[in-house]
């Protein structure tokens, strides 16, 4: 796995050494439609997807997502090289440069709640994509890789391209082109005995005009998909030979680290520098407009340097701010009269007054933050009007513009190197680019030295873009068998509306939206609105159940006479978790369903309550329907990972203000899931056929409604408000 650097970019062509590339120059891809378009001046018309194959029958894919751990480069490679019939022994994958013509426009069509017909596919897609080229958008994130990018451009890319060399191969044998077949990176007439390979009918290829609309596999036919390859990023971290931006050394570079305004909204108001100027290794101590940076020769003396500074910062008017008043505010919207709607059916919340019986319950979850391993960093160089950098973000263009406009230059002046990322769950997603602004500023003033910036990991958790804190309130009518008939949510944010609509039938539902404005910087968090709604919607239906003395999962099954997906779900994940069976004294099973970004997960969690009072999760079951599954393996993963970060945050997370300013600063308090710690887990999957869902987000929501349930099996008590141990030693509910 590589990088397809601006200079490979820049010289190649339609044809490249008698190979074909589709995507590069000549032949385009409008991003679900392909076409001739003329050769341009400059780089060339690239509209998104891209394959490259040479005489030596080497398959390139060229990827325009990151890499931060979830294995998208190995699922789109695969979803590439199966339609094109390639051996997956000859294909290499290379991370698109952060260009223009790499504009990943597909992962919009992810997000698309109906398919495009095809007679507007193609304007459709072409239009988005010149959206995507002026925004800047080479986004990973949404879990739309696999059911954007790959779904709607690189199985059509490879399903272009065989349908080329087939044809390529028919006019050269003089047969007709529907006798022939593509298998494992070869061309095959199998009445005239005729083959040749991929790279052989390359060159031939590349003269045809790519198909409009290439006839895809059917699933019966998948070799590559479906099966767990080994991911092509795994070596290289193994080894020791993966880059990331922390790993970026260049020759003459300094080091920098930052101390920025404690208290969101605050500007840097003096500091004296002479004594930590005249510190060992000290090179400069640059004043930013929210921070002072102090650059060395090593990270461990720029650091020892900034920390001796003592700067002074206005607080932006939120001094007095704490996480109790932020809470009072949003209850208080919540109390009022005034309030959007962001759905209703049937008669809404007029019709609890007719219920026999109302369940009502306020639920609280608290700021979080991202807390990757590798804090946030990058390595900027300016010089000659030129500017460069290395940093592992989640939008390599978007990033690109920010360095450009911090260095007062144009972005075509700007090479933006992406590494692999350690880490990102959102916090390296567009307008969260504050340490590119701040790398890219030190390296302007100390001009043409390069210099890497590194946050230090008190600076990386107390800046962080957070997942918002907020309240939200539950009504529910039941009728006199206990059986659900009126759902009404009022919560704090409008954006939470797709995600804060159950999956249950309710004959009359309401959903409210009060939005309440705190100082502290927000971002989207690893499954965004779904892990905040995933919590309140599951553990309410919960509450529904024991109210109408019920169980869970029947209570649940019972409202899911409309989803036959979701059902089969929950079910399985109730039968292989053992639901009903007999547990040791001291555990409790919990359940949760929820569907996000397209996919459907049920968790069933078995959970210990200590004698000291602390939770032990022994056991997840999770059972998963994403339509399809392309890669086994590392859907399990991701499905593992998203268990165990939000188990971390159910458990423990919780990001406090106090005096306008985070609290947290280290891991020391502000705690990740250990590895004694961890459960076991066990993941399954339901391939339904529906559309592609996502992966690398939908294992989060479920997990922490799934433990709350479970400790109310246990104790009786309904924890409302997470972080679940902090929250079941204090005695609240």
């Amino acid at each position: 796995m590589g990088k397809w650097t601006r200079r490979a970019l820049l010289s190649v062509g339609g044809v490249v050494g008698g190979g074909l590339v589709l995507g590069i120059s000549e032949i385009a891809f409008a991003p679900n439609r392909l076409g001739i378009l003329p050769p341009p001046s400059g780089d060339g018309a690239m509209l998104t997807v891209w394959l490259r194959i040479t005489p030596e029958d080497a398959v390139t894919v060229l990827v325009p997502h990151c890499e931060m751990g979830q294995g998208v480069h190995t699922a789109l490679a695969m979803m590439a090289a199966e339609e094109l019939d390639a051996e997956w022994s000859q294909v290499h994958v290379q991370e698109a440069p952060a260009e223009p013509a790499f504009a990943n426009a597909h992962v919009l069509r992810a997000f698309l709640p109906l398919e495009i017909p095809p007679l507007l596919g193609r304007g459709f897609d072409y239009a988005t994509f010149k959206v995507a080229q002026w925004v800047g958008l080479q986004v990973t994130g949404g879990s739309s890789s696999v059911r954007g990018t790959g779904h709607h451009g690189m199985q059509v890319a490879g399903a272009a391209a065989r349908a080329m060399l087939i044809q390529a191969a028919a006019v050269r044998w003089q047969v007709p082109a529907e006798q022939c077949i593509a298998r494992r990176s070869r061309v095959l007439h199998e009445p005239s005995g005729h083959a040749a390979s991929f790279g052989e009918l390359a060159d031939e290829a590349s003269r045809l005009a790519p198909p409009v609309h290439p006839a895809f596999k059917s699933p019966s036919q998948y070799r590559i998909r479906g099966t767990s390859v080994q991911r092509v990023d795994i070596p290289a971290k193994v080894n020791g030979t993966a880059r990331y931006g922390l790993d970026v050394v260049l020759p003459g570079m300094l080091y920098a680290t930052v101390r920025a305004a404690p208290v969101f909204g605050g500007k840097l108001a003096a500091v004296e520098t002479a004594a930590v100027e005249a510190m060992p290794g000290v090179k400069s101590v640059v004043k930013l407009e929210e921070a002072v940076a102090v650059v060395a020769d090593g990270y461990w003396r720029a650091l020892k340097a900034s920390r001796a500074l003592q700067p002074q910062f206005t607080d932006g008017g939120h001094g007095e701010v704490d996480s109790a008043a932020i809470f009072a505010a949003q209850a208080e919207a919540l109390s009022g009269q005034s309030f959007g709607k962001a759905g209703k059916e049937g008669a809404g919340a007029a019709s609890l007054e007719h219920a026999a019986r109302q369940v009502e319950a306020e639920y609280r979850v608290p700021y979080l933050a991202h807390a990757t391993m590798e804090p946030m960093n990058a390595t900027a160089h300016i010089v000659d009007g030129r500017c460069e950098v290395w940093a592992g973000t989640q939008d390599p263009l978007s990033a690109r513009k920010v360095a450009a406009k911090a260095a007062g230059i144009a972005p075509d002046k700007v090479t933006f190197h992406n590494q692999p990322l350690g880490g990102g769950f959102g916090r390296r997603l567009p307008g969260t680019f504050d340490y590119i602004e701040q790398a890219v500023k030190i390296a302007k003033a100390i001009a043409p030295t390069p210099v890497k910036l590194i946050w230090s990991r008190e600076e990386d958790l107390q800046h962080d873009y957070y997942r918002a804190a907020f309240v939200a309130r539950f009504q529910a009518g039941l009728d006199a068998e206990g059986r659900p008939q009126t759902w009404v949510s009022h919560f704090n944010g409008a954006s939470e509306a797709l995600a804060a609509r159950p999956p249950y039938q309710f004959k009359d539902l309401e959903l409210r939206t009060t939005d309440v404005h705190a100082h502290v910087r927000e971002g989207s968090w690893r499954s965004v609105a779904f892990s905040q709604q995933g919590f309140f919607i599951e553990s309410f239906m919960d509450e529904l159940a024991h109210a109408a003395q019920q169980d869970p999962v029947g209570y649940r099954l019972a409202a899911l006479g409309h989803a036959p997906r979701h059902r089969a779900v929950l079910e399985k994940a109730a039968q292989l978790a053992g639901w009903g069976t007999p547990l040791p004294a001291g555990q409790g099973r919990g359940v949760a369903l929820v569907e996000a970004f397209g996919t459907i997960v049920a968790e069933v969690a078995r959970v210990e309550i200590t004698a000291d009072r602390q939770i032990k999760v022994h056991q997840v079951t999770a059972v998963v329907d994403s339509g399809e599954v392309v890669n086994p393996d590392t859907a399990a993963a991701q499905i593992e990972g998203g268990i165990v970060f939000g188990l971390t945050a159910a458990l423990y997370g919780q990001i406090t203000i106090d005096k306008g300013r985070v609290q947290q600063s280290n891991f020391h308090d502000y705690p990740l899931l250990k590895l004694a710690d961890s459960p076991r887990v066990t993941v399954e999957f339901i391939r339904s056929g529906a559309p592609l869902g996502g992966m690398g987000e939908p294992g989060v929501p479920p997990i922490a409604p799934a433990v709350a349930n479970a400790i109310f099996a246990v104790t009786g008590r309904r924890l409302r408000e997470l972080p679940l141990q902090a929250n079941l030693l204090s005695g609240k509910s």
